[in-house]
Parts: C-alpha cells; sequence; structure tokens
C-alpha cells in the first residue's frame, strides 16, 4: 500500500491533521483496497520562512 507524505505550513491542529489522515487512508481503501493499516502517512510542518511561491517566502507580507 501508500506511502504519502504531506508537507504544508505549520499551524494545523492535532485534529485537522487526524481528519486529513483519516480521509487520506479512508479513500486509498476504497480506491486501492487493501488494509488501513497498511497506509502510511508522513507530514511534516513548514516553517513559513523556508517555503516559496512565486518567488516570496511565505514569512513575508502578502498582496
Amino acid at each position: 500500500m501508500p506511502t504519502y507524505h504531506v508537507e504544508m505550513l505549520e499551524g494545523r491542529t492535532l485534529e485537522q491533521k487526524k481528519k486529513l489522515v483519516e480521509a487520506i487512508t479512508r479513500v486509498s481503501v476504497e480506491v486501492l483496497g487493501g488494509e488501513p493499516g497498511s497506509v502510511d502517512v508522513l507530514i511534516t510542518d513548514v516553517k513559513p520562512q523556508n517555503w516559496a511561491t512565486g518567488g516570496k517566502l511565505w514569512s513575508e507580507p502578502r498582496d
């Protein structure tokens, strides 16, 4: 079964992360088959100063 790597800006609550991994696991089993216990989800929280979009760090003010 799959291993998912989720990278996102830090700040989500533990409850939000729990809901996310439950949903990823549920959909994986529905689509791919297998058992929930074989789906791995790794979450990496990234600080805004370490993430940029469109040439601008997320720690900088957004327009």
